[in-house]
């Protein structure tokens, strides 16, 4: 039997993310990506106000893509 451990951090979220605003993990990452050295909460704003994702969803994305830059260096 395969050792399944439950998702943790940033990336429990998104099943509900590419449920809720119908677009994969992906997508929200280029975008981002697109954003060069904004802040967190600037990514996030631009997310909120220009995607109309909510503030949980959002900060997700924002601390994985971040958590993601930070590990390629």
């Amino acid at each position: 039997m395969a050792d399944t451990k439950p998702t943790k951090g940033p990336a429990s979220y998104f099943p509900s993310i590419e449920k809720t605003y119908g677009k994969p993990i992906d997508h929200w990452m280029t975008l981002l990506g697109e954003m060069g050295a904004a802040k967190h909460m600037e990514m996030v704003a631009m997310l909120k106000t220009q995607h109309g994702v909510g503030h949980g969803h959002a900060n997700a994305l924002v601390a994985h893509f971040r958590a993601d830059a930070e590990k390629q260096g």
